[in-house]
């Protein structure tokens, strides 16, 4: 049976204890300002290395595999892990969890720093995303506990704001960091490990919930079962068309085995006492629909956030911390419509035109990014950045809020992570399949370019030292950079084309899915009163 009690040190008419009154705004900021601090050292550390990532892949002497994984890694962590922290959340206190991630993350960054090669810096990466998973996953977890669902379109544009400065300070300060000649690009890892602890003391003094406490037993088994089917799949997108064949043995065991894993999650799933992703959640229509359209909208989101630091430092020969002034368009965007459509859904009650309008956005800014080529003038690519950032902030924050909208206070730490989850999944394949892509393309492109070249190109570029790696532009003859820098451009291109149809498809699903009135009950009384 489910008991409520209060963490240390929750005060009267905070959370509604003895009186279920609703929090003031004030209060509501006072506990939000640590849990958006938290939120803000984990994009931090997904995006302050996207600058820096060619240049730590040069020095660590890795290739476009490597770059891939370093990314692929924290988001496969991530990933595997959001549904057991959604889990753990309707268990035990959140504010001791959220704690507990940011120490994970904390110990993740420091050894990351300390990396010599590229398996040491994958494998710290691995921790960092376990931690970023807990973050990402329980702010929107905490959010709904402390606000009803018509408030929190107002509040979850705040964390869509701090999204976007992540967002956009991240690659500006990674690029800074990279072009100081006395920091250098380990400092990348160090610098998020202040903010964490600066979360960690405003959190513990500023962060006040009930706690459910139930004698349950958590499912770890279904828990290995997700980690290891997502992993796998995760490794076969990542190698196949470069290690072997789409088409080949390697791909029928992987494929294989993740869906004959997937099928025996779902077999522990419905024999748990308290399941990691509760089957019954999917009957709901629109958390079904939702978790589709999150899907689609993670390829597209992390596609717009990897691969655009590629394109200005290797395409436009920008250095890191103009490839991350180049990208405001996108994070303006995108931090404008989170937050007027927060404001506007608060106001109205209303949120379906705005998943369906983000939809188009995106999927018309990615249609036209795949456009670009390495001498595309920047305003038209300001231009397409920006359509997609305004689609990125309508859909993200508002796939969650319509399905808190829908659940009990019982499972709203797992129908959040659901979510989540299913976003973390579609980028994590998204990033692993285009960068592969990316690869094979840039590859083709260089060939082409050669082959125009005549026979001595190839030795000139032998000469340039990029070994099959990422190279280093300036040590390239002119006409070999110009090849390298078509290529690239024409590559990140091709891995923007590829990624509309999925923004498509999550546009599609959102029409499907029907507009409830948003609740006026907080989560939190809501429970108390039960």
């Amino acid at each position: 049976m489910a008991t409520t009690t209060p963490d240390v040190g929750v005060r009267d008419g905070v959370t509604g204890h003895g009186d279920s009154a609703p929090m003031t705004h004030r209060q509501i900021m006072e506990a939000l300002s640590g849990l958006l601090l938290g939120m803000f050292v984990a994009i931090l550390s997904s995006t302050i290395v996207s600058n820096a990532l060619p240049q730590i892949i040069t020095d660590l002497g890795g290739g476009q595999s490597a770059y891939t994984w370093v990314v692929t890694a924290a988001l496969l962590s991530m990933t595997a892990t959001t549904p057991l922290w959604g889990k753990l959340a309707d268990l035990f206190s959140k504010k001791l969890l959220v704690q507990i991630a940011l120490l994970i993350y904390v110990g993740g960054s420091v050894v990351a720093g300390l990396s010599q090669n590229t398996g040491m810096l994958i494998a710290c990466r691995v921790v960092q995303g376990i931690g970023v998973g807990g973050l990402t996953a329980l702010s929107q977890i905490i959010l709904a506990a402390m606000i009803a669902p018509r408030e929190r379109g107002r509040y979850s544009g705040y964390l869509g704001a701090t999204f976007a400065v992540a967002t956009v300070g991240g690659p500006l300060l990674g690029g800074v960091i990279t072009d100081t000649d006395w920091l250098g690009w380990r400092w990348c890892f160090y610098v998020g490990v202040p903010f964490a602890l600066i979360a960690l003391l405003v959190l513990q003094k500023t962060l006040k919930l009930p706690v459910v406490k139930r004698r349950v037993k958590v499912d770890w088994a279904g828990a290995a079962v997700i980690s290891a089917a997502v992993s796998l799949l995760l490794i076969w997108v990542t190698f196949a068309g470069d290690k072997y064949d789409w088409m080949s043995w390697q791909t029928a065991v992987m494929v294989g085995g993740a869906v004959l894993l997937g099928a025996l999650f779902v077999l522990v799933e419905s024999k748990a006492d308290e399941p990691i992703i509760p089957l019954r959640l999917f009957r709901n229509r629109t958390i079904t629909l939702a978790s589709l359209a999150s899907l689609f909208v993670g390829v597209a989101m992390f596609a717009g956030t990897v691969f655009f630091s590629q394109y200005f430092q290797l395409a436009r020969n920008e250095s890191p911390t103009m490839s991350g002034v180049l990208t405001i368009p996108m994070i303006a965007g995108l931090f404008v419509s989170s937050t007027v459509s927060g404001q506007v859904i608060t106001k109205t009650g209303k949120w379906k035109a705005w998943l369906v309008s983000g939809g188009v956005l995106v999927t018309g800014g990615l249609g036209l990014l795949g456009t670009i080529r390495y001498d595309t003038e920047y305003w038209h690519i300001a231009v397409f950045m920006a359509v997609m950032g305004l689609g990125l902030g309508m859909m993200m924050q508002n796939l969650v809020l319509c399905t808190q909208n829908q659940v009990a206070p019982s499972d709203l730490g797992s129908a959040s992570s659901v979510v989540t989850f299913f976003r973390s999944l579609g980028g994590a394949i998204g990033v692993s399949a285009l960068g592969a892509v990316m690869a094979h393309r840039v590859t083709h492109y260089v060939q082409d370019g050669l082959t125009a070249l005549g026979p001595k190109a190839a030795a000139a570029l032998g000469q340039g030292g990029s070994g099959g790696g990422i190279p280093d532009m300036d040590k390239l003859p002119a006409p070999i950079r110009t090849v390298m820098e078509s290529a690239y451009g024409h590559g990140v291109a091709d891995v923007f084309l590829y990624s509309a149809p999925f923004a498509l498809l999550a546009f599609l699903v959102t029409l499907f899915i029907k507009e409830v009135a948003l609740k006026s009950s907080g989560t939190v009384t809501a429970a108390q009163e039960d």
